[in-house]
């Protein structure tokens, strides 16, 4: 126990003499003498052992109620209300390292918090040693007693202290005196003076380098590190640790305006750079112009620091000082709206024109109304452009856009391209506040202007423009729409687009006649007119036998040309027959005129953007098809015609032996079975293909287009028409196995053709053969023109060179020859017509569901796939 007491006396002596030593070594002040020293030490010593309490109740809770309703007397409900959090922290604050005498630190703080309102101006006191110094210049009194006590009494009120310390001081606080001459002021002013000795540098000059970092300029002691990146005090300044703490928190609203100004300075020196554009350069403006107001707060705070502050006790005379607790309260709003530039300038670097708009509108989605009123401000300056760019799109048809920021992107390309790859949607660049469907139709309203202007070189939009403006209630001017004004810009395109769409299909429907120029596609292209292509195809027919390449087509234009006057063509528009044309494909050399023949229908400005060159392409596909078709019909039809008459006459032919008649019937039976079943299968495909293809989807294109609004409304339409066209002709890319049967079935008739006319050619030599047979035999009494006759008869052929038994044997060989070959068509043909049929059920298009039951409506093709019956079919 007397081991601590020492350890403490020695701990109180060494504070003693240190506060008594002159503050440098080689000052002038001179040291204290040890009977100085030792009246100090009593002094501090009886301090120290003082247990004076105060005579009220120790009650912790009515003590903070006493201080609360004082700060309320005084109005000061604030600080009464931080006064009752803080006590609450206080109050909850237990175990090690927190304070056992919660009342005594509360009635401290209320003694000097009266004792200060209470203050008195103090009087002069000179008092005799080393404290009548600090007595004149605000130090606590002296207490006037000169005796010295030895070291064991002074060790006896060191266990006096240690036991009032170990009590907790339970009794109350520590009073000294009762100050009634306001010593207490003098004792906070050398207080002062003592800090001032301690720290080196004044909080007025920390406040000035704090204001100078907050502009990006390096002040005396706090400077921009690169190596912490931001602005610190010097670690070689003294100052107290909070200080130092509480200037590197101000310290962050100068690292991010440094940021901020770097980055406006950067992106203007690249201006006009493609990557900064003028959103960039908007949002640079805008965050220039915050600054401007930031620029102003900081001139109002530096005027203010020029003010002194006032000491602790000093009730000041101004309050326009500036402190460093006084600047972190100026500087919150503005660290608020620094650290939204902050990070819209980390967001925005690599962005630029609709992008980076978007970027900063999801920024602006923020609760707080300070925040969400900055974010919009700051957006009606970056979205000016933008919307300025909307405004002259929809209203204009001109994209001014010289740096790729638009959502909009124009393509360079010939004039029959502009709707469909002149413009497209740049996605990278449409801002979020704008949806996909309105830029969509933004988009569209745009392109109805520019085709109209450049295509169909009309000026009737600026009329259906200028009143879409009236009717949305803005102008046609500059700054007429704005960010926030969403509903606003919805509106003036809606009605915009209504109205140029409206005028667009005028012009096409009217002007530019797209009506009829389809409906002259369907008729000669699509075969629709049929006595122009009967006569067509009886026309060119001999002409298309012939090797390819020794056709002219400037022979095929006059034919064209004949079979135009020669129908009902001729009373069409000029224009459009003027736009029917013969063409060439491609050839090989073995092909024929048949299989490189085709009709052209030339498109122009504007109508080619429908009747682009894919397009024309798919209907020279169904042309080629169709014209097969025909060809087929018209081959049969010429079987026909040529099968009729060989069978009226065939009654010449009964004087024939038994077996060669039986023959030629049996042949001819057959040559007649298979033109029926050819006829049938061309005949309902035919009817299938003009009827429920080409006249339902003519039918279905007439009714889209009454309800089109648009251009693209027409061009989906046509689009349709045409591939439902495609589709159900078996032209499409899941039908190419049924298209190619199809074709083999062509050729197949056409080689029946070809045996059909070879057959019924025999048949004729052979009568004829016949004929001259007998007149042979009636002249072969007549000696003298024998050998003229014999030689005559050689002449006619080889068929009767050997009499009437040789004509009878050629017969049957050639009949026979004929037979085979018939029943060899007749199988591949049933053994083709089987499987297309049997394709037919499992195609995806509905459609050709109804070609099987027109082609099977007896199912006679059903059954003989279940009982397989060898021979041709009946």
């Amino acid at each position: 126990m007397e081991g601590n007491d020492q350890k403490f006396l020695d701990l109180v002596k060494e504070l003693v003499l240190r506060l008594l030593l002159p503050p440098q070594p080689d000052s002038e002040t001179k040291h204290p003498s040890p009977i100085e020293a030792q009246q100090a030490l009593k002094y501090a010593i009886r301090i120290l052992s003082s247990r004076m309490t105060p005579s009220i109740a120790v009650d912790e809770s009515a003590m903070a109620e006493s201080i609360k309703r004082q700060l309320v007397t005084q109005a000061k409900s604030s600080q009464a209300l931080t006064f009752a959090d803080l006590y609450t922290k206080f109050s909850s604050k237990s175990g090690p390292g927190s304070i056992n005498n919660k009342w005594a630190v509360l009635y401290l703080l209320k003694v000097i918090s009266e004792d200060r309102r209470t203050q008195k101006p103090a009087n002069s006191r000179v008092s005799s040693g080393i404290f009548t110094s600090s007595t004149i210049t605000g130090g606590l009194p002296a207490l006037l007693d000169t005796e010295l006590n030895c070291s064991s009494d002074i060790g006896s009120r060191v266990s006096n202290i240690r036991g009032s310390v170990e009590k907790g001081l339970s009794g109350g606080v520590l009073l000294v005196s009762k100050d009634p001459e306001n010593i207490r002021d003098i004792a906070f002013r050398e207080f002062a003076n003592l800090l001032k000795e301690e720290i080196e540098v004044s909080e007025e000059v920390l406040v000035r380098d704090v204001l100078y970092a907050c502009q990006g300029i390096d002040g005396n002691y706090v400077k921009f590190d690169k190596n912490v990146d931001g602005y610190v005090l010097s670690d070689l300044t003294k100052v107290p640790r909070a200080t130092r703490t509480m200037i590197r928190k101000l310290c962050e609203l100068g690292w991010l305006f440094r940021k901020v100004k770097g980055y406006i300075t950067e992106s203007m020196d690249r201006f006009p750079a493609e990557d900064v554009g003028t959103v960039g350069q908007a949002f640079c403006a805008a965050l220039q112009d915050e600054l401007s107001e930031y620029y102003k707060l900081l001139a109002v705070l530096e005027a203010q620091s020029m003010n002194p502050i006032p000491l602790i006790s000093e009730s000041a005379s101004s309050k326009n000082y500036l402190s460093l607790r006084r600047l972190s309260v100026w500087f919150a709003e503005p660290m608020v709206k620094m650290r939204l530039m902050a990070l819209l300038v980390d967001s925005c670097k690599i962005l630029r024109g609709g992008a980076m708009a978007g970027a900063i509108h999801m920024h602006a989605q923020h609760g707080d109304p300070v925040v969400h009123e900055f974010m919009t401000r700051l957006l009606r300056r970056v979205c000016s452009p933008l919307f300025e760019m909307v405004r002259s799109w929809v209203l204009e048809g001109e994209l001014e856009d010289i740096f790729s920021e638009f959502f909009i992107l124009g393509q360079p390309g010939k004039a029959e391209s502009l709707w469909r790859e002149g413009y497209c949607l740049q996605n990278s660049m449409l801002p979020s506040f704008i949806s996909k469907s309105l830029a969509q139709r933004i988009l569209r309203t745009g392109k109805s202007i520019n085709f109209l202007r450049v295509c169909c070189e009309d000026s009737g939009w600026a009329n259906a423009a200028t009143e879409a403006a009236k009717a949305s209630g803005t102008t046609t001017g500059k700054g007429s729409l704005g960010y926030g004004e969403t509903d606003a810009l919805e509106c003036l395109v809606i009605e915009a687009a209504k109205r140029i769409d409206k005028h667009l299909l005028d012009v096409i429907y009217k002007r530019y006649k797209f009506k009829e120029h389809c409906l002259a596609i369907k008729r000669y292209l699509l075969l629709g007119q049929g006595d122009f292509v009967q006569y067509l195809m009886d026309i060119v027919g001999p002409q298309l036998s012939e090797p390819a390449n020794t056709i002219s087509s400037f022979a095929l234009a006059g034919l064209l040309e004949s079979a135009i006057r020669s129908s009902n063509a001729q009373y069409d528009d000029p224009d459009i027959l003027d736009r029917l044309r013969v063409k060439m494909m491609p050839h090989g050399n073995g092909d024929r005129g048949w299989d490189v023949f085709s009709l052209e229908y030339e498109a122009r400005v504007p109508l080619d953007t429908v009747f682009t060159e894919s397009v024309m392409d798919s209907y020279l596909r169904i042309f080629n098809f169709l014209w097969k078709l025909r060809r087929v019909e018209h081959a049969l039809i010429g079987a026909w015609k040529m099968m009729k008459p060989n069978c009226i006459t065939s009654h010449s032919f009964t004087k024939l032996q038994g077996g060669v008649k039986s023959l030629l019937l049996s042949t001819l039976r057959r040559c007649q079975v298979l033109w029926n079943q050819m006829n049938h299968f061309v005949t309902n495909l035919q009817y299938y293909i003009m009827f429920e293809v080409l006249e339902v989807s003519w039918s279905d294109f007439l009714d889209e287009l009454e309800v089109a609004k648009d251009l693209d409304d027409l061009l989906v339409a046509h689009e349709k028409y045409l591939h439902s066209i495609v589709e159900k002709s078996l032209l499409g890319v899941r039908s190419q196995t049924l298209y190619k049967t199809l074709f083999v079935l062509f050729d197949l008739i056409l080689k029946f053709r070809s045996q059909a006319d070879r057959l019924y050619e025999g048949i004729h030599e052979l009568q004829a053969r016949t004929m001259a047979s007998s007149l042979v035999a009636r002249d072969n009494n007549k000696s003298r023109t024998r050998r003229k006759s014999n030689d005559e008869s050689a002449e006619l052929g080889s068929w009767i060179s050997g009499g009437r038994k040789a004509l009878t044997q050629r017969a049957s060989e050639f009949l026979k020859s004929m037979g085979q070959d018939l029943d060899a068509v007749s199988k591949e043909y049933s053994s083709l017509l089987e499987g297309f049929i049997s394709q037919l059920p499992v195609q995806q298009h509905v459609d050709l569901k109804f070609l099987m039951f027109r082609l099977d409506f007896t199912e006679f093709y059903s059954r003989l796939r279940q009982v397989p019956v060898p021979g041709i079919l009946l």
